[in-house]
């Protein structure tokens, strides 16, 4: 334990498999179960420099959730009158782009900034991820290119170490764009103004593109090396190696690079090069945690000029090609800004706190949930924009939107904005109302779908009142001054619903009561549902509609929650996944008392009434999910990531179905002690939320 304690680079969660092989296990286990309680809460940082403005404050707060790509960036540009090509906050593109809360509070005074970091352990994480890739494409034998390519580019598209240390510069880079040049002008393709400022100076580039050189030769090295090594004893003719053999070689070659002393010094050198980054902020006060006060936590920030605000926040939001390798972005988990920051298409100055967040993806199945970090949210928002593309609304994320809003009770907030409107056309669209009612049938037709999934009088309720809470909005991308009038009248009732949504409508009297004994077959139906869905996804059983998971997904899923960075990955979500089924049938359940306190005078009325509850339980639902799938289990999870060998994707899959089964037991007429207690969970859930809203619900 002194060992431990005196030598800093124990410090690390990661190193816990690490650990084990050099100390004692109870030493491991004592040392490394509080390491990560210590890690401070970054919207609890934000809120100590600038409080969060809610309804009593007399503010909306509005969540933006839609698809990468959609303009959802764009749209938030508009209303807090940010400029396209001068100002490029936030920070806007096709791929990945807002990987960090944004958080926007227009008001008067000064401008004002809290920016968050992630944890250093969450980063070096992420950076041996990287490395670890960049290997694999030498045991690959692909070239520098696609070696330094997958150094730079974390495989989920969220961290790009480019940002921080610079981009590849490639002989293509020279090659002239012009035969791709599809005309200049004031439109979306013209490109953003320069700021000299912000770009890295030539001298500084090339010596960027010395040390990534050297950062790439050392992958090489190390990679050869053990890949040479381990294809001689287990590989000793490739070409005729079975794809189990293959599979066990690589795992072993990724897992042994874990150990390799060269392969972790490459890994401290990016960290500590990455650290520089930090030496470069000559404003603000930079706070940094712990004795040692290693790792920046908060940036804060205070001016009255506009524009040099804009320019010291976009070093944490921006993804300016000529500033690759200063930027800070890849690093941010929020940023909170506070100021003058109104829109410029109308005199409107509403009080509307905007919370913008990483993109959905396009998850290529319906059964994808959406992410705990956006629904954990609804709770605390006036309003829920889902920012849709109008060329092809409703797709897969969109559609699990609508399914997690309905199915919590939150379909009150919901309002819908489809962007790209201008792009919809064809010779049976003569006009607005034409194109307008071409979008929303998509809507419609997907709600038809989800009463296969909960009841209709919930459906129902939100068919009544959806067509006033979509709006069509087009040419996002130019600046507000150059918006047509059409969209800019759709803007200002977007404006008017968030201004609304703060005073929600009163709750009826009406009192709903239920008996319980219907709850155990809802919790039966929603883990048989989590089960099997996951069943497809390890490879137990086949479906045409949910595909199995490459087995480096898998281990990249068990390494985040083993390491205790996260409870997903990419679209491997299995806290979400395990929320959301409970939430539909525990959604079904509640449309269902036995008997109310009066009738109520209608379903919109009932609806109404049940929201609450509705809300409460999903809201619950979260830390029981993560209670069951991730905290009881942490151990069995750290087993599963320690597999290494032939047959160890196999053997990883088995734990973690065994997981799931655990946490998450189906019901029967003979229950174990985890179903019994797993039921009782839930039905306790259900009966607080209940009685909270002055219903009731019986004894068993």
């Amino acid at each position: 334990m002194n060992k431990l304690l005196a030598d800093e680079s124990w410090w690390n969660a990661s190193r816990y498999n690490e650990a084990l092989q050099a100390f004692s296990p109870i030493v491991v286990d004592a040392f490394f179960d509080g390491l990560q309680a210590s890690v401070p809460n970054p919207v609890a940082l934000r809120d100590s420099v600038i409080p969060l403005p809610g309804r009593a404050d007399g503010y909306a707060r509005v969540l933006f959730v839609g698809t990468t790509g959609a303009g959802k960036t764009s749209l938030l540009r508009h209303l807090i009158g940010s400029n396209p090509d001068k100002d490029r906050f936030p920070s806007t593109s096709t791929a990945k782009t807002t990987v960090s809360d944004i958080e926007v509070i227009p008001d008067d005074g000064p401008y004002r900034a809290a920016v968050t970091f992630f944890s250093e352990h969450a980063i070096r994480a992420n950076v041996e991820d990287c490395v670890v890739a960049a290997c694999s494409a030498v045991w690959d034998s692909m070239g520098d290119e696609k070696v330094a390519d997958r150094l730079l580019h974390h495989a989920d598209q969220r961290f790009r170490l480019s940002y921080l240390l610079g981009a590849w510069k490639t002989p293509s880079d020279d090659v002239a764009d012009d035969d791709w040049d599809f005309g200049g002008g004031d439109g979306p393709s013209a490109a953003p103004v320069a700021d000299d400022r912000e770009a890295v100076p030539p001298a500084d580039a090339a010596a960027l593109q010395i040390k990534l050189a050297g950062y790439v030769d050392r992958v090489k090295t190390i990679a050869a090396a053990m890949a040479a090594a381990i294809k001689a004893e287990l590989l000793p003719e490739p070409s005729t190696a079975q794809p189990e053999d293959l599979q066990a070689a690589l795992e072993i070659f990724q897992s042994e690079l874990l150990d390799d002393e060269a392969f972790r010094d490459l890994v401290l050198d990016i960290m500590d090069d990455i650290q520089l980054r930090f030496d470069r902020l000559d404003v603000g006060t930079l706070t940094k945690r712990g004795k040692a006060a290693r790792w920046p936590e908060l940036w804060t920030y205070e001016t009255a000029d506009r524009d040099d605000f804009l320019r010291q926040v976009r070093w944490f939001s921006s993804n300016y090609a000529p500033a690759f390798g200063r930027l800070l972005t890849p690093l941010v988990d929020g940023i909170r800004v506070r100021g003058p920051l109104h829109p410029v298409f109308t005199n409107r100055r509403d009080k509307v706190v905007y919370l913008d967040g990483q993109g959905l993806g396009h998850t290529p199945d319906s059964s994808s949930s959406v992410t705990t970090h956006v629904t954990q949210r609804f709770a605390d928002v006036d309003t829920i924009l889902l920012v849709d593309n109008a060329e092809q609304p409703i797709q897969a994320a969109a559609q699990a939107v609508l399914r997690a809003v309905a199915a919590s009770g939150n379909y009150g907030k919901l309002a819908i904005a489809f962007t790209h409107f201008d792009q919809v056309k064809g010779l049976n669209l003569p006009g607005f109302a034409a194109k307008r009612a071409h979008v929303l049938a998509s809507v419609y037709n997907y709600l038809a779908r989800l009463r296969e999934v909960l009841n209709g009088p919930i459906v129902t309720a939100i068919e009544r009142t959806i067509d006033a809470q979509c709006f069509m909005l087009g040419g996002l991308d130019a600046a507000s001054e150059k918006l047509p009038g059409g969209v800019r009248a759709q803007l200002e009732q977007l404006m008017e619903q968030f201004e609304r949504s703060i005073t929600p409508p009163p709750l009826p009297d009406a009192k709903p009561s239920y008996d319980p004994s219907g709850l155990g077959f809802a919790v039966q139906r929603a883990a048989e549902s989590f089960q099997r869905a996951w069943k497809f996804r390890l490879g137990f059983a086949s479906s045409a509609e949910i595909s199995k998971e490459h087995w480096t997904r898998v281990k990249a899923l068990n390494r985040r929650i083993a390491n205790e960075l996260d409870v997903e990955y990419d679209s491997l979500r299995p806290v979400a996944d395990f929320v959301g089924r409970i939430t539909e049938e525990i959604s079904n359940f509640l449309d269902h008392p036995v008997r109310w306190s009066r009738t109520p005078k209608d379903d919109t009325e009932a609806q109404e009434a049940i929201a609450p509850i509705r809300q409460a339980v999903f809201r619950e639902l979260h830390s029981l999910a993560v209670a069951r799938l991730v905290d009881q289990h942490l151990a069995d999870w750290r087993r599963g990531n320690d597999h290494k060998g032939k047959g160890s994707a196999d053997r990883r899959a088995v734990d973690i179905r065994g997981i799931y089964e655990l946490a998450a037991p189906v019901p029967g007429t003979v229950n174990s002690e985890p179903a019994l207690d797993f039921m009782k969970a839930v039905r306790n859930i259900v009966r607080a939320a209940i009685e909270d809203q002055g219903g009731e619900m019986k004894t068993l």
